[in-house]
């Protein structure tokens, strides 16, 4: 089992974070092959209440949800149900429809066909051409001209939007989760929810991870914040549908810390935990092996919808596996070469670090995403961690 050698640190980054007001409350985990080895937070379940956050407490996982879906598209790979170099257009035709948005002529879009058919695996790496609106403008002035709602509204209507890339040519972080998904259901032969659930929640002891929370669950859940004209966090009433057409694989999760962090430790431990195999070893390293070639994961991706999310700074040296950012350098006194990781719109950030055998992760539910002081949070909480590892 893994010791710290004195948490005093980490405590204090979290409770610094809540009196600075860098972010309205603050859950931290980490855990090794054994089990947890660290559990904090500070602040209240929303601001204005008189509940304290914790590691029980719901949040909206976002785009933490992805690797989720990502490991039900694995497990359907290798039941021999689904080959990922299969065009998604077999599993889905309407997705042969979809043309690439190759400028605008006035306020009119201009499509034209790929040239080429986008596969599953190009789903899983993001490199299908699908993009998000929020980092890219020629996507969020499609919607604007056309009115098409976006994947947050719940409605199929989302599945409309165009590829901004041709297929294969470059990472471009979007809606492709979503899109995979769809494609696990038609593998599976059931609703994403359900399959998720019987097959990668409820063998992981995940009660607490669901696409729409029960009551019990909803009253220890926390809002998204924002600040005000002030400055000041103040709670939102943002959410996803609660009557969705579909269930979204790229974001569309609430779930404790508590309960992702048996997600996390079953990367970490190859696929399984405590005696339950998700998946093989095989897929696990293959999640955690550069699955982009000689494509990068952009250093810098910049916003296009500033209340959503800020400008988004990897660094150099990142590629992206089946579901996970990996970084390909150490980072000093923080994580090892070759950690897997990923985060959530309302800034969740999760890393599984395989060489230094520990994994852990950060929560709170702002936006915008990766806003400096929020994102700075994440990295000091790291710091802490690993130095207090050492």
């Amino acid at each position: 089992m893994t010791s710290l050698h004195d948490t005093t640190a980490i405590d204090r980054v979290l409770q610094q974070a809540v009196d600075a007001g860098d972010v309205p409350h603050v859950v931290a985990l980490a855990a090794d092959e054994n089990g947890p080895i660290y559990e904090g937070a500070a602040g209240p379940q929303a601001v204005g209440s008189n509940e304290p956050i914790s590691a029980d407490t719901m949040f909206r996982i976002a785009s933490m949800t992805k690797m989720v879906a990502t490991v039900g598209a694995l497990q359907q790979v290798e039941r021999g149900n689904l080959d990922l170099d299969t065009p998604v257009e077999e599993l889905l035709p309407e997705f042969a429809d979809l043309q690439v948005l190759d400028g605008f002529e006035g306020k009119a879009p201009i499509l034209r066909p790929p040239a080429s058919k986008a596969t599953v695996r190009q789903l899983i790496t993001h490199t299908a051409g699908l993009g998000y609106w929020f980092f890219n403008e020629d996507l969020k002035r499609w919607e604007e001209a056309t009115g098409n709602p976006n994947v947050l509204s719940g409605s199929n209507e989302a599945f409309k939007a165009p590829l901004v890339a041709d297929p294969g040519t470059r990472f471009e972080y979007g809606i492709n989760t979503d899109w995979l998904g769809r494609v696990v259901e038609v593998a599976a032969g059931e609703s994403l929810d359900r399959y998720l659930h019987d097959n990668v929640l409820q063998p992981l002891g995940m009660d607490n991870t669901v696409f729409l929370m029960d009551d019990a669950q909803r009253a220890r859940s926390t809002p998204i914040h924002v600040r005000d004209d002030d400055g000041q966090w103040v709670p939102t009433e943002v959410d996803w549908s609660q009557q969705p057409e579909w269930w979204a694989g790229g974001h569309g999760l609430y779930a404790t810390p508590r309960d992702y962090l048996a997600f996390q430790r079953m990367l970490l431990n190859n696929g399984q935990l405590d005696g339950e195999r998700i998946l093989s070893a095989e897929s696990v390293r293959a999640a955690f092996t550069n699955q982009i070639g000689d494509l990068d994961f952009p250093e810098t991706i910049p916003t296009a919808e500033p209340q959503t999310t800020a400008a988004f700074h990897g660094g150099p040296g990142l590629k992206w596996g089946f579901g996970l950012l990996l970084n390909t350098r150490q980072a000093p006194g923080m994580r090892a070469a070759g950690s897997g990781a990923w985060a959530g719109l309302f800034n969740t950030h999760f890393w599984v670090d395989q060489a230094s055998g520990v994994t852990g992760a950060i929560y709170t539910q702002t936006l915008p995403f990766v806003e400096p002081r929020v994102f700075a949070v994440y990295t000091d909480f790291e710091e802490a961690l690993y130095s207090a590892l050492s």
